[in-house]
């Protein structure tokens, strides 16, 4: 489906002791990737149970968009920096709008 509008989740669990600075870095990506070609929202949210847990709400115009997101410098230098702050591997899901017709 590389013309269907994508959702992706990304769920991220801090070290203990790093809540507020994994929010800061991820608060950091939230400017820089709403400028991005095909971006139509991103946003970040911290868990009301876990204040270790934080989620990155996105929806992009096409996969070949999100795709090009993965690759650009300030997520690269994230996630090259990112043992310092996560308890363990980000989880990530994507998803696409679910039709009649596909149910």
């Amino acid at each position: 489906m590389p013309d269907a509008v994508i959702t992706a989740i990304g769920i991220a669990r801090a070290k203990p002791g790093q809540e507020k600075e994994l929010g800061r870095r991820m608060a950091a990506l939230v400017a820089l990737t709403r400028t991005e070609p095909g971006c139509l929202a991103y946003d970040l949210f911290q868990s009301t149970d876990d204040p270790s847990v934080w989620m990155l709400l996105e929806q992009w115009r096409s996969q070949r968009d999100l795709d090009a997101h993965v690759g650009r410098e300030h997520l690269q230098a994230f996630l090259r920096s990112k043992d310092e702050v996560l308890a363990e591997v980000p989880r990530s899901h994507r998803f696409v709008r679910a039709t009649p017709s596909a149910m």
